[in-house]
C-alpha cells in the first residue's frame, strides 16, 4: 500500500526510535519511506532524534538530501553526530558547510577532532575557515560569510554581472554588492537590482551608495540588533584597516538575535539555553544546563534562613508575620526581575545605554513606588480586616518599600553587568532574587518591631 506524505513520515519516526543500529532487513524499507518525506519535515524529524538515531537517517538519505539536513541541524547537534557517524561521512557533510557553519560546528567539538577536520579540507577552503576561526567568540567575523564578489568601482555594469556569474556557486549572496578598490578597502555598496537594470556601460561608481558595515571584531549580537530593522539583505564587514573580509547575510543575523533571545530567556527562567531541540539533548546536557542555577539559589536561600535566624525572637512574639512572608519575598522578587527584565531587553536593542544609568534609576524608583503604592494599599486593607490595623500597617508599609527598592535594584543590575563586562541575564537574576530575598525580609521585620512594639 502506498503511503501518503503524512503517513510515511510517522512511520519514519517511530522506526527511527524503535531502532539502535542499521537493521539490514529493514534498511531498503525505510530508505524507501525516507524518499517519500519532504526535505523540511525530514529536518524536523532528524532535530528529534538522539545523535544515534538521527545518524542512522543520515545514513539512508541520498548524499545531497543527507548534506543538507544536516547543514540545517544545530552545531552542538550536528556535533554530537559526528560521534555516530563513519569518518567517510563526517568528512563529506563538513567539506560542504559554508565556513562560518563550518567554524561553530568545530566550537562544539575536541580541540583533536577539530583538528582533524580541518586537515581533510582542501588548501583553499581552509583558509576561508582560517579566517573566521581567527575572530573572538561572539563577535561579527564569527558569523560572516568570508567568500564576497570582487567587484571594482571602475567596473561597467556588464563587467559586474558577468564576474557575479562567474562566482555565483562560490558566494552565500550576490544580492549585496559590495564595492572595492583593488587594496580591498570598501568605498561603496550596490544592490544587483541596480546592477541589472542600470543601462549597458554604466560604470559601478556612477550608482553605488555610501555603504553600512560593521567591524569584523564587533559584537555580534549589538551589531545586527542596529542591522536587521534596515530591511538590507547583507552588511559588509570589515577590518580595523577598513578593508573588506566579509559579509553578514539577513538570514545569519536572525540566527544570532534567535540564539541570544533563547539563552536570554532560558536564564531568566533560572537554566542554560540548551542551543539544540530538546529531544535530542542528552540527559546529562539537561542536568548541566540547570545545576549551576540551582546552586545559586540554594545559596541565597541559605542568605533568607539566616535572616530568618536572626529575626527568630519577632517571630516567636508575633507567629501571624510568618504567614507574609512568602508574599513578601515573592513580591519582591517578582518587581525585581520584571525591571531587569525590561532593561536587560532595552540593553540588548540599543534603546538604553550604560550611560543611561541615572535615568533608568529615576524611571525604575518611580514605577516601583507607584507598583509598591497599589499592593501596599491593597495588602493594608485585606489585612486589616482578617488581622487588625496593625498588621494591615506593617504589610502595606513593606509591599510599597519592596517594591520601590527591588524596581530600582532590578533597573540598575544589568547596566552595572554591562558595564563591568558580564552578561546581564546572567548577573542580574541571582543577584536580584539573593538582595529581595533578604533586605525584603530585614525591610520586613524592622517595620514590625517598629509598629507593634516587639
Amino acid at each position: 500500500m502506498a503511503e501518503t506524505t503524512e503517513q510515511a513520515s510517522d512511520i519514519v519516526e517511530a522506526w527511527l526510535k524503535q531502532e539502535g543500529a542499521i537493521n539490514p532487513q529493514k534498511a531498503p524499507r525505510l530508505q524507501e519511506l525516507l524518499a517519500k518525506v519532504p526535505r523540511k519535515e525530514l529536518i524536523s524529524i532528524v532535530e528529534r532524534q538522539n545523535a544515534l538515531r538521527a545518524a542512522l537517517a543520515l545514513r539512508l538519505l541520498p548524499r545531497e538530501k543527507s548534506i543538507a539536513v544536516f547543514d540545517a541541524l544545530d552545531a552542538k547537534h550536528q556535533a554530537d553526530i559526528i560521534d555516530e557517524l563513519g569518518n567517510a561521512d563526517v568528512y563529506e557533510f563538513f567539506d560542504e558547510l559554508e565556513p562560518e557553519d563550518r567554524v561553530a560546528l568545530l566550537d562544539e567539538l575536541p580541540a583533536e577532532i577539530a583538528d582533524r577536520l580541518l586537515r581533510s579540507l582542501t588548501k583553499s577552503k581552509r583558509d576561508v575557515t582560517g579566517v573566521i576561526l581567527g575572530y573572538p567568540k561572539r563577535s561579527v567575523g564569527r558569523r560572516m560569510s568570508p567568500e564576497v564578489p570582487d567587484i571594482h568601482p571602475d567596473m561597467s555594469v556588464d563587467e559586474a554581472l558577468d564576474m557575479l556569474r562567474s562566482q555565483s556557486d562560490e558566494l552565500e549572496t550576490i544580492y549585496t554588492v559590495p564595492v572595492t578598490r583593488p587594496d580591498r578597502r570598501l568605498v561603496g555598496v550596490v544592490s544587483l537590482r541596480e546592477i541589472f537594470t542600470a543601462e549597458s556601460g554604466v560604470s559601478i561608481d556612477s550608482i553605488m551608495q555610501e555603504p553600512l558595515f560593521a567591524y569584523a571584531s564587533a559584537d555580534a549580537e549589538e551589531t545586527v540588533r542596529w542591522f536587521l530593522p534596515l530591511d538590507m539583505l547583507a552588511l559588509p564587514i570589515v577590518d580595523d584597516s577598513h578593508r573588506l573580509v566579509g559579509l553578514l547575510t539577513f538570514d545569519d543575523a536572525t540566527d544570532i538575535v534567535e540564539e541570544a533571545d533563547s539563552e536570554d530567556s532560558a536564564r531568566a527562567g533560572g537554566t542554560e539555553a540548551l542551543q539544540q531541540p530538546y529531544l535530542s539533548t542528552p540527559l546529562l546536557k539537561l542536568v548541566r544546563s540547570r545545576i549551576v542555577w540551582l546552586l545559586v539559589l540554594a545559596v541565597s536561600a541559605l542568605l533568607t534562613v539566616q535572616v530568618l535566624d536572626s529575626f527568630e525572637d519577632t517571630l516567636s512574639k508575633a507567629v501571624v508575620l510568618s504567614l507574609f512572608i512568602p508574599l513578601l519575598t515573592g513580591t519582591g522578587g517578582n518587581t525585581g526581575n520584571q525591571a531587569a527584565t525590561t532593561v536587560t531587553r532595552a540593553l540588548a536593542l540599543g534603546d538604553v545605554r550604560t550611560r543611561d544609568i541615572l535615568s533608568v534609576l529615576w524611571s525604575e524608583l518611580r514605577v516601583g513606588m507607584l507598583l509598591g503604592a497599589v499592593l501596599g494599599l491593597a495588602g493594608l486593607g485585606l489585612a486589616t480586616v482578617v488581622y487588625g490595623a496593625d498588621i494591615g500597617i506593617v504589610i502595606g508599609s513593606t509591599l510599597f518599600l519592596i517594591c520601590s527598592i527591588s524596581a530600582t535594584v532590578g533597573g540598575l543590575m544589568p547596566i552595572v553587568a554591562k558595564t563591568i563586562g558580564a552578561d546581564p541575564a546572567v548577573f542580574s537574576n541571582p543577584f536580584i532574587s539573593t538582595f529581595c530575598d533578604a533586605t525584603g525580609l530585614i525591610i520586613y521585620f524592622l517595620i514590625a518591631k517598629t509598629v507593634l512594639g516587639i
